[in-house]
């Protein structure tokens, strides 16, 4: 859980979109313009974003776990954890080296959440167009990676359960 003390501002020199945090009453959160729309928040433009201590392996590990029908596997290697529901890959990260994330995104979000934000990227090793890697270290936070990582699940869980 996210404390106020964990929160750091910085300034940076264009508007960010951004919605109402529901963790700060009265502060606010970047989040891009389509996941606004996605998640029915407004949004609106200011000169500074927040920065949180980054969720750690465990964090990350515990919330993909708490989801319904979610198991862990090691399919690959013996680092890379990857997160399966109904038998499909929703995340993987690798235990060793900096802490990132791949998660399924529809390809419109993928291209506007790169734009956005420098943590995100194509994903590494998977198709560029539906899948992104978030680096985990602090300019994203908590509460957005849980947005994406539920995202990622939607899409998957939904796709598996269509067939």
């Amino acid at each position: 859980m996210q404390t106020i003390e964990n929160v750091r501002l910085c300034s940076t020199q264009w508007p960010i979109p951004a919605v109402k945090s529901r963790i700060f009453p009265g502060m606010n959160v970047t989040v891009d313009q389509y996941l606004c729309t996605l998640l029915g928040s407004y949004r609106c433009s200011l000169y500074f974003c927040l920065f949180y201590l980054p969720m750690n392996i465990e964090e990350l590990r515990d919330f993909c776990l708490s989801l319904p029908g979610v198991t862990e596997h090691f399919p690959f290697d013996e680092t890379t954890l990857v997160f399966k529901v109904n038998g499909k890959m929703f995340a993987l990260t690798d235990l060793e080296g900096p802490l990132s994330v791949n998660l399924k995104c529809d390809p419109e979000l993928a291209l506007e959440l790169r734009e956005h934000y420098p943590a995100v990227r194509p994903g590494y090793h998977m198709n560029k167009q539906h899948w992104n890697t978030v680096d985990i270290d602090g300019s994203v936070s908590d509460g957005l990676l849980r947005e994406w990582i539920m995202i990622s699940y939607k899409l998957i869980s939904e796709k598996s359960r269509k067939k």
